[in-house]
This record gives structure tokens, sequence and C-alpha cells, in this order.
């Protein structure tokens, strides 16, 4: 088994590095990820200036580019052979609810499907100040990745995995959840610059708002490991009758 591996915190983060030393234990695993944290990053590609690769190591290599750039490149002709899945990971944070549209650990994973490969997304859900167990989240990703190999998943279908900081033993299962969602994020901080030039800090994200029963903000907060299927196709599809009504009233 051939994997991908590449993250948003950049290359020399620690939950890459985790993760690589344990897919290594039974994959061929090659590291294409960014050469500085590159979080937020959503799905953007770099169209304007080149990229540029760098090897740091055997099967390591960086790139002046996005989350999505990293995976692009190593699908779409960097090698001379091909991969079979795509790991995105391990976040130092989580990725819950809205956090799936800025997450560039999720954007690289979407990257990979949008290229025909089986893809995760995992998370550590760190805080300041906690344990950070990368070591728990890299063995539940072992354990998922074996089970696709074993069991193929629906070629349309993402994982966005999500681990308590937990020591592996603590946790209390895996659940298979939704998306819940946010309150709006906290407003800007404003600031200086040292010449006394205005500048400001994106406010940190709202905490849970739908954060039921099912959702992978209530998993994780009970300690289980959240894992939720994603899709690319983001239609509204229950919307599309009602909106072909409106769009007759608004003819006539």
């Amino acid at each position: 088994m051939k994997i991908l591996l590449s993250n948003d915190d950049g290359y020399r983060a620690e939950g890459i590095r985790q993760l690589a030393e344990a897919l290594g234990t039974f994959a061929q695993v090659t590291v294409v990820a960014p050469e500085r944290n590159r979080s937020g990053a959503s799905n953007s590609l770099t169209l304007e200036v080149p990229l540029r690769v760098f090897q740091a190591d055997e099967n390591v290599y960086f790139v002046n580019g996005t989350p999505t750039d990293c995976v692009h490149l190593a699908i779409s002709g960097l090698f001379d052979f091909e991969h079979e899945m795509v790991v995105s990971g391990i976040n130092d944070g989580a990725n819950l609810g809205d956090d799936v549209l800025y997450s560039g650990t999720v954007a690289a994973a979407i990257e990979g499907r949008f290229l025909g490969l089986p893809t995760i997304a995992v998370s550590l859900h760190t805080e300041t100040g906690g344990p950070r167990h990368f070591g728990t989240a890299a063995r539940v990703t072992c354990e998922l990745v074996e089970r696709i190999i074993r069991e193929p998943l629906h070629g349309s279908t993402i994982l966005n995995v999500n681990v308590p900081d937990l020591p592996y033993d603590e946790l209390r299962g895996w659940q298979a959840t939704r998306l819940g969602n946010r309150h709006r994020s906290k407003p800007v901080v404003p600031a200086a610059d040292p010449r006394g030039r205005p500048i400001y800090w994106v406010g940190p994200a709202g905490g849970g708002q739908d954060a039921g029963p099912g959702t992978d903000f209530r998993a994780v907060s009970e300690g289980f490991v959240s894992i939720t299927p994603l899709q690319i196709d983001l239609t509204r599809h229950a919307a599309l009758d009602g909106l072909k009504q409106w769009l007759g009233r608004a003819d006539g």
C-alpha cells in the first residue's frame, strides 16, 4: 500500500511525524506537506506563482504552497509511481462542524478524493496546555487505514476523524457522527504594528452551537473518536424543487 501523507501544520509538525512513523510499519509512506503552517488555507490552489518542491529527508518533501497544492502535485506527476490512498494529519487541533470549510487538513483529503483516491483527514482535539496524545491519533488512523484496505468504502466518501486528546486505553470507542456547527466566531482583535499602523487578528472560533447527540462535537466531548463521512457534492438537493418553483414565479 502506497500512502501519500500531507497536512496543513507543515512538514516538521509533530502530528505528521508520528503518523508517518506509525503508517510506515505496514505501508510505503511519502510525505508531501507545506513548508510552513497553512492552517485555514481551505481548498486554495496556487495558480499565479510557480511551486517549488524540496526534499527534507528520505520520502519527505515540502512545498511552498497550500495543502491542496501538495496533494495535487504529488498525485498529478511529481512522482513516477501511483499512490493508493491519501491521509491528511494529524492536525494539531480539532476540525469539527464548520471547521471543515476552512481546514487545510480536510482540504488535502478532499483534493485526494477529487483525484480518485480514498482519503482520511485526522485531527487531535488538542487545547492549550493539553497533553497532546498524537500517538493515540496515529494508532486510531492506522486502524482505520487497515480497515479501509480490508473493506473499502464507497468511492465518494471522505472520512473526517477527530480524536480526543486522551491515552489510547481511555478512549470510549468510535462513533459515526454528523457535523455539528459553531456559534459565530469572536470579534476580530485590533492591534498595531511596530509603526503604529492598525492590524487585525481573526478572532477565536465560536463554541459548539449544534453540539447535541449524534454530532462530532458531542462524540469527542464524551471521549469517543468521531468519524464523519463527508462528500464533495454541496448541492442542497432537498431545496431544488422549491427553488424551481421560486424561479418559475419570478419568470411569471
